[in-house]
């Protein structure tokens, strides 16, 4: 048990380790700036228990990347109930700010009056989709709250470095080109696959370079809600040489339509790897898109290429 000016004698003290100097010293965790916007991440496609899960576990990451950090979910095609909209998510974001502040003086606190936006708004989305971008920026209009709306989180080398991962677990790439043992199913050609339109597949194209430098295969993008394009890039891909295919989501996972996945997979007559979900990338991405907006930290490194 503790006295009021410490703790009981016989229990151990911890004492601060004392910091490192010279340039090896390590950074001092940065934390969220008092008073700063909550992130809202903005979740689009048909809620549900596993969609839930991956975007907690998404802003879970971004959490642990910046302590401190206020954050809520709202479900593009929420009920308001069980998955709240961005809208709803906002409303009372900046109703909670604005209950702080009066709380505060009430309290005789001097505090300054609440500016800026009560809230960043950071889209779950790897690439450009701008029927879905405009919902999202209708649902921040409807909310009336002060928010800022970022950018998707693609193109960039982390979401690169995740499709490798995820192509690895699913027996399609080797996780590490410098390794001397080789994978019998990897294959010689990828089909980066998304969903859009044109923008979206120049976008993964971006993306697909990193992916291609990677792998040292050619890596093509091309649009699953597209009919006959995924096929169209297949045959271009086995034209070129490549004779073992596979299908890499260039998506998180929620913004993509139940059975187009599955299509495409028949489609192109190859194997596929899972969407890119809660990988940390997707995490770190969110979260940086929100520092960049409010100008607090750098903006993640991808790691270098195996």
């Amino acid at each position: 048990m503790s006295s009021p000016t410490g703790p009981a004698s016989g229990l151990p003290v911890r004492s601060p380790r004392p910091r490192q100097s010279g340039r090896h010293r390590r950074p001092e965790p940065v934390a969220a700036p008092e008073g700063a916007p909550a992130l809202v991440l903005a979740v689009p496609g048909a809620p549900g228990p596993s969609t839930r899960s991956l975007a907690e576990e998404v802003i879970s990451i971004a959490r642990s990347e910046l302590p401190g950090l206020e954050a809520g979910i709202g479900y593009l095609d929420g009920d308001d109930a069980e998955y709240p909209t961005p809208a709803t998510v906002l409303a009372h974001t900046a109703a909670r700010r604005t209950e702080r502040y009066e709380i505060a003086r009430a309290a005789g606190r001097e505090v300054a009056a609440p500016e800026g936006p009560a809230a960043v708004v950071v889209p779950l989305l790897a690439g450009p989709d701008n029927v879905l971008m405009r919902r999202i920026r209708q649902a921040v209009m409807d909310s009336r709250a002060a928010a800022e709306l970022t950018d998707v989180l693609g193109p960039h080398p982390l979401l690169a470095e995740a499709m490798h991962v995820r192509l690895s677990e699913a027996g399609l790439a080797r996780a590490d080109r410098a390794r001397l043992f080789t994978v019998a199913t990897a294959a010689d050609g990828i089909i980066l696959a998304t969903v859009g339109g044109d923008e979206a597949v120049q976008a993964a194209g971006i993306t697909g370079m990193l992916l291609a430098a990677r792998l040292a295969v050619p890596v093509m993008a091309a649009a699953l809600d597209q009919e006959g394009a995924v096929a169209a890039i297949g045959d271009q891909l086995r034209g070129s040489g490549s004779t073992q295919l596979a299908l890499a989501p260039y998506l998180v996972g929620p913004e993509l339509p139940e059975g187009l996945l599955d299509a495409a997979v028949k489609e192109a007559g190859c194997a596929a790897s899972e969407p890119l979900g809660a990988y940390p990338a997707i995490g770190k991405l969110v979260l940086s898109q929100y520092a960049a907006a409010l100008g607090i930290s750098p903006q993640p490194q991808g790691s270098p290429a195996h």
